[in-house]
């Protein structure tokens, strides 16, 4: 019975953050998802004023496996990390889903999977498999005929109709700039809810896509430092026609920084008072996590508590 109930709140939890997504979605303006990878740093994220987050498989094959994002990561581990997301932040979450992990009945698997553990939108890829980062070269795609029946089939899977299908082309770099246009017209057309044309080159090609897009559909920009897409800002992104920006990598490339910096120092003065400045102490830490308030929720039901109160 209890398993029942948790899962029902699960899916009202889900529901309820799709929903709000969608109402982000549609207020004025751009909106921001930075990229995370843990439940710590959605934590952060939240803390700090961000209304919606971006799961980045990238940044779960940097950060769980060490290894460059070349399609190793697994669905079943993207759900896994989503789940620790969610139950620590009641936020929505966009999750990357690559090529949704295979053909249209993986297509399928994957939403129905991801939406109950708790992602607000479903983003998928255009690329074969094994895919690769989108600002790497040597990327090859899928019929265009063969993503439309993976929307289609994405669309027919969720079990909520605010859950949002983000569509993503890699074609760009691929065909180029007509091919794209007309892909994402045909994704548009299958009844994706945001476009998402993956590194355009220059200023130029996003102004281009967002007039030719202008009043269809939503647009997705990526930022991604170092890679092929210029690095905007938000409100430059904004008047250009974006709908929404994720920043997906940049949390895990400041944090290999750090670290690089604190292992040297570290090893260079064998102890961490040179680099405290740059660290929460350990009580910073707890405060942060919200140990105390845990501790109190603990003691409510801690047996010891009620055989004093009875005596």
């Amino acid at each position: 019975m209890i398993d029942h109930q948790d899962r029902d709140r699960d899916c009202q939890s889900a529901m309820n953050t799709a929903s709000r997504f969608r109402t982000l979605l549609e207020t004025p303006g751009i909106l921001t998802a930075p990229g995370v990878y843990d439940a710590l740093g959605a934590l952060i994220a939240r803390d700090t004023g961000f209304q919606a987050l971006y799961l980045s498989g990238a940044s779960i094959a940097y950060s769980r496996l060490g290894r460059a994002d070349v399609g190793l990561v697994t669905l079943p581990e993207v759900a896994e990390v989503l789940g620790g997301v969610r139950e620590r932040v009641d936020l929505p979450v966009i999750v990357d889903a690559d090529t949704g992990f295979g053909n249209a009945l993986n297509v399928q698997r994957s939403v129905r999977l991801l939406e109950r553990r708790g992602a607000a939108a479903i983003q998928i890829e255009d690329q074969s498999f094994p895919k690769r980062c989108g600002h790497l070269a040597g990327k090859q795609l899928i019929p265009t005929a063969e993503m439309v029946g993976k929307i289609h089939a994405a669309l027919d899977a969720r079990l909520n109709d605010n859950t949002v299908i983000i569509a993503r082309t890699d074609a760009l770099a691929v065909e180029g700039l007509t091919a794209v246009l007309e892909r994402g017209e045909r994704y548009t057309e299958a009844g994706c809810d945001i476009l998402f044309v993956e590194a355009p080159g220059s200023r130029q090609e996003m102004e281009t896509l967002c007039e030719h897009f202008e009043g269809w559909v939503p647009l997705l920009a990526n930022m991604v430092e170092g890679g092929r897409t210029p690095s905007l800002g938000i409100r430059e992104l904004e008047t250009l026609g974006f709908s929404l920006a994720i920043f997906p990598g940049g949390l895990v490339r400041a944090v290999s920084r750090l670290m690089q910096s604190y292992f040297q120092s570290l090893q260079q003065h064998g102890s961490n008072q040179p680099f405290a400045h740059r660290m929460l102490d350990f009580n910073q830490l707890q405060a942060l996590l919200g140990t105390r308030e845990l501790l109190e929720l603990g003691s409510r039901y801690d047996p010891r508590r009620h055989d004093r109160a009875g005596n």
